[in-house]
């Protein structure tokens, strides 16, 4: 008995082999060395994205007067989408025009979050910097190109540096900061906060799931399985946060996205 605990202790003190962030520096696998090399969450970019456009294709093409449950799940998001976030933060007539935009956003953004909980890919395809960062340059060159249209680009400029109401020395002090906010603070912050919250998301259930295997197989005591049938439990329980955490991000996002590019309108409109 003595002997077992001490051999547990031992193993307990080498530990598990958790995950690090440079886990999501994966290899390339497929054309190494050259510009079309693939890693595995491109891999699984691709194929997410293929199984989504089928999908889709395949229940619209499918379409019914009287919908069945599948395409009623379908319609049911696609009507949040255009009631509870575009509709509802621009309006009807102005959201029109990003409708499908916000909600191609909002599916995509959803399935990759989706992906660090499906076997087989084990890995959000937003948990690298470069796809927040893509959403979020769509996000901004339409902030951009909505407020050049309607204000013209020097009245949209002239708005968003300068702040009515404010007296003329602060400027000096809040130009710079406007500025900054326009082209730096409020993108990388949209694209910090999708890529954080599904790296933390996938560390922890990885975290869980590794404990897991250390407790209840590496160490030959049933003494730690008591600590391995918790920590199992405990991912499970962050497996379900994670799939919530994925569907929120992705409202959050396309939210953001909306009240972002309806800012550039003019307020009397």
């Amino acid at each position: 008995m003595n002997d077992a605990l001490f051999s547990g202790l031992t193993l307990a003190a080498d530990g598990p082999e958790f995950p690090t962030v440079d886990d999501f520096l994966l290899p390339q696998i497929i054309f190494p060395g050259t510009p079309f090399a693939m890693d595995r969450i491109i891999m699984v970019r691709i194929i997410a994205t293929a199984i989504m456009l089928v999908v889709l294709g395949v229940s619209a093409a499918r379409a019914k007067l009287i919908p069945g449950r599948w395409q009623g799940a379908v319609e049911w998001v696609i009507e949040f989408v255009r009631d509870q976030i575009v509709y509802q933060v621009m309006g009807k007539e102005r959201g029109r025009r990003y409708l499908p935009m916000i909600t191609t956003m909002f599916f995509t953004i959803l399935v990759f979050n989706l992906c660090g909980i499906i076997p087989g890919f084990n890995i959000a395809a937003t948990a690298t910097i470069t796809m927040p960062l893509v959403f979020a340059g769509w996000c901004f060159v339409q902030y951009w190109v909505a407020g050049a249209r309607e204000k013209g680009l020097g009245h949209f400029l002239k708005e968003e540096l300068f702040p009515r109401g404010v007296p003329a020395p602060i400027y000096i002090l809040l130009t710079p900061i406007q500025l900054l906010e326009l082209l730096v603070i409020r993108p990388v912050s949209l694209t910090l906060r999708l890529f954080a919250n599904m790296v933390a998301g996938h560390i922890t259930v990885a975290v869980c799931l590794a404990a897991t295997q250390w407790f209840l197989i590496e160490i030959p005591n049933k003494l730690w399985s008591i600590l391995g049938i918790g920590t199992f439990a405990a991912g499970l329980v962050m497996t379900l946060f994670e799939i919530l955490v994925a569907a929120l991000q992705a409202f959050i996002f396309a939210m953001l996205t909306t009240a972002y590019i309806n800012m550039s309108y003019p307020e009397t409109e």
